[in-house]
């Protein structure tokens, strides 16, 4: 890579930027229809009755969809930044601040040397694959917070822990960003924040936690591995049900239970792998963090009793957070997740309705998109333990040579 090509290639990128979010504005707006049902009637009906409740100074406790830690308000909250909008525009346009955040961070990241563009273009790419849904949830906030803490954790640990803590209060998921810290400062930071914002609103709203009952009665949502079982059984007789339980279309009838602790099981064993990598690993590196956090996050999403489309704008964006190290190994398995995120799309919104009849392409859908997220997990939990724990391979080749070739082509990506 020359300098010119490094110094041309932001222009492009900006511009691919500017128009895939133009264009998911524009269907979010509903100057343009996007395929299948509204995605929007989540801002402009739940968020919207969730944010008529927290501006009283209370949770709503008595909804069971409402199954987030007690930060999320904030972003339900964040609408009253600009009161000359109505509720939903102005969360769309948050949330659109909240991408260019991140291309913001990545850019940063990427132009510095020794990194890579790379990572900026998966998540120019990547979030429009997932339509107007992005956009009308809040886990691109999420993942704002969240890339910013791995590109904060080289030079300011306790920078990336505090933003870890708060984003762990915003929705769980980036507590996993810690896999890989290994400065205790990193780990203080986190657990004074996520402590504090706690206590803090424990002892100023009720109903803080009643979360923590809601998401453990969840049962298999369509959408997720577990699922697949009962799309198949529903071909040879299976009789029970597809209904809106929880917030989310799940399965409810024989078996269910079995399944969903199957798929808690499967998560308990995603973590003794996550634990005992954690134990062995002895090579660490500067992208090493990422590449565990990518890791961590794909296991759990994948095991999960429930696969949201939103879910995957995590993935997107850790996975570009790997690739703006050049000797990240995660490149296959981001692509893999670009794959699966245009897939996404397909089985929701667009054909969401043949997978709710469970019929021949709703279940290829599902098929294909899950099948890709599973050969990224296990292709990404091979190479992070290959590159970090596993005996590297002797290079027949003598060392000096190498590292002088490598030290006379530095100069050209750097001046």
């Amino acid at each position: 890579m020359d300098i010119a090509g490094a110094r041309r290639s932001p222009a492009g990128l900006l511009a691919a930027w500017g128009l895939t979010r133009l264009l998911l504005l524009l269907f979010v707006l509903k100057v343009y229809v996007f395929p299948g049902p509204d995605v929007t009637s989540d801002v402009s009906v739940i968020y919207q009755g969730w944010y008529d409740v927290l501006r009283t100074g209370t949770f709503p406790q008595d909804d069971v969809t409402w199954q987030y830690p007690p930060a999320a308000a904030l972003a339900i909250l964040s609408p009253a930044l600009l009161p000359f909008l109505p509720y939903a525009t102005a969360f769309f346009v948050l949330a659109f601040l909240a991408d260019l955040v991140v291309l913001s961070l990545l850019l940063y990241a990427g132009l510095r040397p020794g990194r890579s563009l790379r990572g900026a273009w998966v998540w120019v790419v990547g979030v429009p694959l997932l339509g107007p849904t992005v956009y009308a949830r809040y886990d691109v906030m999420v993942t704002a917070v969240a890339v910013a803490a791995l590109l904060a954790g080289a030079r300011r640990p306790r920078v990336m822990g505090a933003l870890v803590g708060f984003g762990a209060m915003l929705k769980v998921w980036p507590v996993l960003l810690l896999v890989a810290a290994r400065r205790r400062g990193v780990w203080m930071s986190a657990a004074v924040t996520a402590a504090g914002l706690a206590a803090l609103f424990a002892v100023t709203m009720p109903g803080s936690f009643a979360f923590l009952t809601f998401q453990a009665d969840r049962g298999t949502e369509v959408e997720s591995l577990g699922a697949l079982v009962f799309h198949v059984a529903r071909q040879y007789g299976w009789d029970g049900q597809v209904l809106l339980n929880y917030g989310s279309v799940e399965f409810l009838g024989p078996w269910v239970n079995v399944v969903s602790t199957a798929a808690l099981a499967l998560t308990g064993i995603a973590f003794g792998w996550l634990l005992l990598w954690r134990l062995v690993a002895t090579r660490f590196a500067a992208h090493t963090a990422a590449d565990a956090a990518f890791v961590a996050v794909l296991l759990f999403t994948t095991t999960s009793r429930v696969i949201s489309p939103q879910y995957m704008v995590w993935l997107i964006g850790l996975a570009a957070v790997c690739l703006c190290f050049r000797a990240s190994r995660m490149t296959v398995p981001a692509l893999l997740v670009l794959v699966a995120s245009f897939v996404t799309v397909l089985e929701f919104p667009v054909y969401f309705a043949n997978v709710v009849a469970s019929d021949r392409l709703g279940v290829t859908l599902l098929f294909l998109r899950n099948g890709l997220l599973v050969a990224a997990t296990v292709l990404a939990a091979v190479r992070l333990w290959r590159a970090t724990v596993s005996a590297p391979v002797e290079d027949p080749e003598p060392a000096q040579p190498a590292q002088a070739t490598e030290e006379a082509s530095e100069p050209s990506v750097s001046s």
